[in-house]
């Protein structure tokens, strides 16, 4: 049994991946992501526009010095420049992508992108779960996003702030999607600390239990049988 977890794209990834396989999964956690549609949301139409200028980068015959070059000078956002230049893999004399840019390009072009959309039809989570976003993020909305988590991961309904919170309350930069990096050294080790107190009570612990203190004093019974 085990917990996913995830941040941003990648929570929306842990979330679906614990839904289809219950009988693997006890928790789900999730940074500055979630079961929400991202697709009005200035900062995810910034990351189509910088997909859209790594995709069109001929990388045929163009070394990589000068392929990074062309996506920090392109790409407004430093951030996200180092982290397109990142997945480029250096062959000595050629240069190619390690994530198939292409086929993400295209898919952030579709009515409901998969990166962006989340549907229906993935389902619920009845599990354990932990939703902590940035108090000032760009793609987790305070106001109104937080009845998305509810709705999916019934669980966190009246967890705030234990299982359901901000983080960096005083982080404004749109850095702070990367909450798991910063804004400080103690700000990570903070968060990290939070997170391993959480996992020490839920990972692994039953759907049917609040968390591992009630291990013990009630019988779960196996999955498959009849219970009179």
């Amino acid at each position: 049994m085990a917990t996913m977890g995830g941040h941003g794209f990648g929570a929306k990834v842990a979330l679906a991946t614990a839904i289809n396989n219950m009988d693997r999964c006890t928790g789900v956690i999730n940074l500055d992501g979630g079961p929400l549609d991202h697709r009005y949301y200035e900062a995810y139409q910034e990351l189509n526009d910088f997909v859209n200028v790594a995709n069109g980068l001929n990388l045929n015959g163009m070394e990589h010095g000068n392929a990074a070059r062309y996506l920090r000078e392109n790409i407004s956002c430093q951030k996200w420049a180092n982290i397109f230049v990142q997945n480029l893999e250096n062959k000595g004399s050629s240069v190619s992508w390690r994530l198939n840019i292409e086929d993400l390009a295209a898919n952030m072009q579709k009515h409901q992108p998969d990166v962006a959309c989340w549907h229906e039809h993935y389902g619920l989570w009845p599990g354990q779960a932990l939703a902590i976003f940035a108090a000032h993020s760009r793609w987790v909305h305070l106001s109104t996003n937080t009845l998305s988590f509810y709705n999916i991961m019934p669980r966190l309904q009246g967890q705030f702030p234990g299982h359901i919170t901000t983080w960096a309350n005083e982080f404004e930069s749109p850095l702070n999607h990367w909450i798991h990096e910063g804004p400080d050294s103690d700000s990570t080790w903070l968060l990290s600390q939070r997170i391993w107190r959480w996992l020490k009570w839920h990972d692994g612990a039953n759907v049917l239990l609040a968390d591992k203190s009630e291990t013990g004093w009630y019988n779960i019974p196996d999955r498959g049988f009849d219970v009179e």
